[in-house]
């Protein structure tokens, strides 16, 4: 899988990039902790991937591999998510007996970006279909080389520990392990521009 073959996501993609990515945050520990019933998780992941990451289309920073096998949502140095759209959602539509630790982790996330401008990789997913056959890294080579040319630090948590191993290999470094009550760990990492 090549570089080449990664496409920037417009307005048009919104829909088949939300789509992939709630494909393959299907079994994200984190994801399902949060939507453990399968209705309620298709009804609102999309959303709540959008609601952090919407700002990823309007920046240029949304990719997708070819055939939508596979999307990442960037958001670039200076660009912050929205901070009361995932708030109301969570409270809408998350369990009460889960916001409590859930609001505690995006506390932790928060503290845990870096203060100088950097790239936050707030989602990468890969058609379940076709995982293991190079979309995850050609999309992370794909922002990175740009990470690297502009000398900016990527970021990003990793909600699944089998996900570790692809972020290591790309230059990623672990710096912490976040956790709150019942939830599964968040594991943020950092890399340094090359």
């Amino acid at each position: 899988m090549s570089s080449e073959t990664i496409k920037s996501a417009t307005a048009a993609d919104e829909a088949a990039v939300l789509g992939v990515i709630t494909m393959a945050f299907s079994t994200d520990p984190v994801a399902r902790w949060i939507y453990p019933n399968p209705r309620e998780y298709l009804a609102h992941f999309p959303s709540f991937v959008l609601a952090i990451g919407a700002k990823a289309f309007a920046s240029g920073s949304a990719h997708y591999a070819e055939g939508f096998a596979g999307a990442t949502l960037w958001l670039p140095p200076g660009v912050s998510p929205d901070e009361e759209r995932p708030v109301a959602m969570i409270r809408e539509t998350v369990a009460e007996r889960l916001q409590g630790d859930l609001f505690k982790i995006l506390e932790q996330v928060g503290a845990a970006h870096p203060e100088e401008p950097h790239w936050y990789l707030w989602a990468i997913g890969t058609d379940p279909t076709r995982q293991s056959r190079g979309y995850g890294s050609a999309l992370l080579r794909h922002a990175l080389a740009s990470c690297d040319r502009d000398k900016k630090l990527a970021y990003l948590e990793s909600s699944n520990p089998r996900n570790l191993s692809l972020y290591l290999r790309h230059g990623f470094e672990l710096i912490g392990t976040i956790q709150a009550g019942s939830s599964p760990p968040v594991f943020p990492m950092l890399r340094k521009p090359r």
